[in-house]
């Protein structure tokens, strides 16, 4: 077998790795710029869809409601929709949201603990 091919087989089991691997998955999902924030948003209880969107003006409607969707597929929060004129939509954390939050607090904690250390890091690199 020659060097190419070996990386060839070496890349379709790590890439078979990786579409197993449950760390993977979780990461990919919280590391999403929008969905912590999101989650974060409804720490404190549900919120209406105009509620997000004020409390994340960065965020466009088409990468909220990409994100909510997403959030609600992943089991993080529930939709609800109440029939009115206009309909009106609240999102809600799910307890698996809920057992999120412990994480996202401890990711927050060392950021704002390390952040200096990165960006020292990252500056004599570059």
């Amino acid at each position: 077998m020659t060097a190419q091919q070996r990386r060839e087989v070496h890349k379709a089991d790590h890439e078979l790795f990786l579409a197993e691997c449950p760390t993977h998955h979780v990461l990919a999902m919280i590391g999403d710029k929008w969905t912590a924030l999101v989650v974060s948003q409804l720490a404190s209880g549900p919120r209406r869809h105009s509620e997000l969107r004020s409390a994340l003006p960065s965020a466009s409607q088409k990468m909220l409601t990409h994100t909510l969707r997403s959030a609600e597929q992943d089991g993080l929060l529930t939709r609800t929709v109440t029939a009115s004129v206009p309909a009106r939509v609240d999102y809600e954390l799910t307890p698996l949201g809920v057992s999120l939050l412990p994480v996202l607090a401890t990711i927050k904690a060392w950021a704002e603990t390390h952040i200096a250390d990165v960006l020292a890091a990252r500056a004599t690199h570059s």
